[in-house]
């Protein structure tokens, strides 16, 4: 590529980002009372949020139903031509109805315009033409308009669709915040996500449990507790009394400095050199949290006991890898 297609580029491009720039900042003057008033109405809508739009606004409508729908406002995208052949049914008074067309004159949208009044439900048109019919008919106009698009032919709408994505960004979180919809609330609107994952998998839900535990008591020999390590596949064994109640841990670590420090593996209790001081962890613990206290202490395992201290799983740093926690 020669210097000067690089230069055309690179020009072109840039033109395009500042021109989408523009018209997002020019938003700033448009959030007046208009948009409180459109804040208001969605705060209080008792049924759903239902946006309409056709082509490049249909496209930029269906972002902004999935952008309320994540953060805690109940919405869905209606095309509105499927809307005159018998999705208007979707709609009821209590819902507040979001119309998107940059001309205010998009004929699918004004065809069932008369029908959506005639329901009662609240209407607020996006528009980038506040003197048009859409507009006229509107409980909340909008504006979104833009002084060009970013396309050099004038015809793709490109800023105009991008100012319509803010405009509905900045809906959304006001709504978030008056809500006072939390992180766990996202999370569980996103529980395949891996902050999901982070805030709603507890310990319980990845350890091991039952015989897939290691644990022998604190006067076996450390030949077994080593065998039993093995078997399990966690590079430790928790270390019980008579009770059962957790009194130690042996880890791989401990079988390396037992065997720095020479002595003779095949005549030791395993009391002799497990870690006195262990971590144990509560199974309703936040998974996030145990990996936390994992990477604190600079281990690889933890065992999990209930409040009478008596061990009742176990997981490592493989378990948490598993479930996507890292």
């Amino acid at each position: 590529m020669n210097q000067a297609m690089y230069d055309r580029i690179r020009a072109l491009a840039t033109k395009v980002i500042r021109i989408e720039s523009s018209a997002i900042l020019a938003l700033e003057s448009k959030i007046d009372i208009n948009f409180v008033h459109a804040c208001n109405l969605l705060f209080a809508c008792t049924g759903k949020i239902i946006i309409l739009g056709v082509g490049k606004s249909g496209h930029i409508g269906r972002k902004i139903a999935a952008t309320f729908a994540s953060t805690g406002s109940p919405a869905f995208f209606i095309h509105p031509t499927e809307a005159a052949h018998g999705d208007l049914g979707m709609i009821s008074p209590c819902d507040v109805i979001i119309l998107i067309s940059n001309s205010g004159e998009t004929p699918e949208i004004l065809t069932i315009l008369p029908i959506i009044r005639r329901l009662g439900a609240h209407l607020i048109a996006m528009t980038g033409n506040i003197n048009s019919t859409l507009a006229k008919e509107a409980d909340v106009i909008l504006d979104v308009s833009v002084t060009q698009e970013a396309c050099p032919l004038g015809l793709a709408p490109t800023a105009s669709t991008t100012a319509t994505l803010v405009m509905g960004d900045a809906l959304a979180i006001v709504l978030l915040d008056k809500k006072g919809f939390t992180v766990e609330d996202f999370a569980h609107s996103h529980p395949a996500g891996t902050l999901g994952k982070r805030l709603l998998l507890r310990v319980m839900d990845v350890m091991h449990t039952g015989v897939e535990i290691p644990q022998v008591k604190f006067n076996t020999p450390l030949t077994l507790a080593l065998v039993e390590m093995t078997r399990k596949h966690l590079g430790m064994t928790a270390v019980t009394d008579n009770d059962g109640k957790l009194v130690g841990v042996f880890t791989d670590g401990d079988l390396r400095r037992t065997l720095e420090r020479g002595l003779d593996i095949r005549t030791l209790l395993v009391n002799e050199v497990m870690t006195h001081t262990c971590h144990a962890i509560n199974p309703h613990m936040l998974a996030a949290q145990a990996l936390q206290v994992m990477e604190a202490n600079k281990i690889n395992g933890l065992l999990v006991t209930n409040e009478t201290q008596q061990i009742v799983g176990a997981l490592n740093m493989h378990d948490l890898l598993r479930a996507k926690i890292l």
